[in-house]
């Protein structure tokens, strides 16, 4: 025992600096993200091409969240632990290449499905566009045909990625995305210049960036001698166990991007440019949920799932210790968002066919968005927990229950049976950050109730300290924001703005760090304890 105390600390350190190289990693693929909305809004705007575009690629995007990175992830890394434990190298082999086979023939026949029944699914995600005239509808269907073969290409990278993953690989799964943000930065600025209709450039964009997603990764799970060589095989254990596990987690792992497509729905019916005032401001709510919500929770299901197959102590501390690692990020992240919101939009999106009036629209629904944006980042960690333990049942009655509190919300916030009170695309904002909060919530209680997870002694002291730093940071933004940041600062050139947006940033980030060091909290607080509270 005194041994296991010993090295829970190292676990700790091991898991902090592998969730630093996917931070780090991730972080490079946000930048040339914003790299990418910034090239995005300034040479297509946010109009009703834009709406068109994003509206498109959010299908295969959103199915790429539950078959990549979403249900698929959650059960497959757990099956994929036990076989390595307890089966070896040539049991995992058969693991891979089943699987592979398997999810392969679907993704294919689901391609073939979509793609001629374009009209038909753009009739249910652009609902409003059957009722409203300038081609939308039309344009909408073009572009989910051309990009809707990604899905398939993104999936199988999805799949040699949780590969690398379970064997400690996090930095190339995590640099992966960086090719769909140079390929998309690429067709913006040199392909769609020179077509009729620019907007098609970016939906090709998508399709080389898949195929370019997938090959990069194939050298590195050859090295490992795990190569998807698949076969078809309906009837083999570890493909019925993995299926078992991925149904139920569809809904539990992905509840989040039900009720953002749900949103979608309800925003076609909404002003033109509304989807993409979301657009804008959710990819920065991404920023922090994909650099470190993901990160941490991309390190934490294989640790838990290898520590509930092999029956291990440390399972609680993991779990302690990402919660804490999550609230550390993400709290400060979140009032951050709220408080700068038009100035971070303004100097990163108000160029050439972005307008002002865009930017106010897409401040006040990044505002809504940043409400939920720390309960969005625990909902990572926590449903990995009941992943990790092969338990999918649960998350799914909690996922269904916040899903449904999504849709009534944005029936009380949006829907206009009392015009004045509509809050319109802010309103569907709003809806999800709640429902992420009551998911979180829940999925909380529902571990502390099955005695699954207790936590480690010095919890109080530790919000304490998180609390009083985060007050810091927020009266530092705020009079910076009232006595140094120009009247004039949206009519500045955008050398200047972005100058002044670093300032505040920086400030603000010194602000709370500095306190965090001053009220005496350590990189021994973030590590695992060794008694329950």
């Amino acid at each position: 025992m005194a041994k296991q105390l010993k090295s829970s600390p190292r676990r700790s350190l091991g898991m902090l600096r592998s969730s630093l190289v996917v931070a780090s990693m991730t972080m490079v693929s946000r930048v040339l993200g914003l790299a990418r909305d910034v090239v995005l809004a300034r040479f297509i705007g946010a109009g009703g091409d834009a709406d068109a575009f994003f509206l498109a690629f959010k299908i295969p995007n959103f199915l790429r969240r539950l078959f990549a990175e979403g249900a698929f992830s959650q059960a497959f890394v757990p099956v994929l632990a036990e076989y390595k434990e307890k089966g070896g190298q040539a049991a995992v082999r058969h693991l891979v290449d089943r699987v592979a086979g398997a999810l392969g023939v679907s993704l294919i026949g689901i391609t073939v499905l979509v793609v001629l029944a374009a009209p038909a699914v753009t009739a249910v995600i652009g609902f409003g566009y059957l009722f409203k005239g300038g081609g939308q509808f039309a344009l909408t269907t073009d572009l989910l045909r051309i990009t809707f073969p990604y899905l398939m290409l993104i999936s199988l990278t999805g799949l040699t990625g949780a590969i690398l993953n379970s064997y400690g690989r996090f930095a190339v799964p995590a640099f992966t995305p960086v090719l769909l943000n140079i390929s998309l930065i690429c067709a913006a600025a040199f392909v769609a210049p020179t077509m009729e209709q620019p907007v098609y450039a970016l939906a090709w964009g998508v399709i080389a960036a898949g195929a370019l997603q997938f090959l990069f990764q194939l050298p590195f799970v050859h090295h490992l001698g795990l190569l998807p060589h698949p076969k078809l095989d309906w009837g083999d254990e570890s493909v019925r166990k993995v299926l078992k596990l991925m149904g139920p987690a569809i809904f539990g792992a992905s509840v989040g991007q039900i009720n953002l497509m749900f949103d979608q729905i309800i925003a076609t019916m909404l002003p033109l440019g509304s989807i993409s005032w979301l657009y804008f401001s959710d990819r920065l709510m991404e920023l922090p949920l994909g650099v470190f919500g993901v990160g941490i929770a991309t390190v934490v299901l294989p640790a838990l799932s290898r520590q509930y197959s092999t029956g291990g102590e440390d399972f609680n501390r993991t779990l302690d210790w990402a919660l804490r690692m999550i609230l550390i990020v993400g709290a400060p992240a979140a009032l951050a968002l709220m408080v700068i919101a038009e100035p971070l939009l303004f100097a990163l999106f108000q160029y050439g066919k972005t307008d002002a009036f865009a930017i106010q629209m897409a401040s006040w629904s990044l505002r809504a968005y940043a409400i939920g944006l720390l309960a969005f980042m625990l909902v990572k960690v926590l449903a990995s927990a009941y992943f990790s333990r092969q338990d999918t049942k649960t998350p799914v009655k909690i996922g269904v229950t916040a899903m449904v509190a999504n849709m009534i919300l944005n029936v009380l916030f949006v829907v206009p049976l009392a015009y004045w009170w509509s809050l319109g695309h802010v309103g569907l904002a709003m809806a999800t950050s709640v429902s992420a909060l009551l998911n979180a919530a829940l999925l909380y209680r529902g571990l502390r109730r099955a005695a699954i997870f207790e936590r480690e002694t010095g919890w109080w002291w530790f919000l304490l300290r998180l609390i009083l730093a985060c007050l810091v940071m927020v009266g530092v933004l705020v009079a910076l924001m009232v006595f140094y940041l120009p009247t004039d600062y949206a009519l500045q050139v955008w050398q200047l703005r972005a100058w002044h947006l670093a300032q505040l940033c920086v400030a603000g980030g010194l602000a709370y760090f500095i306190s965090l060091i001053l009220m005496g909290m350590r990189l021994s607080d973030l590590k695992a304890h060794s008694s329950s509270a």
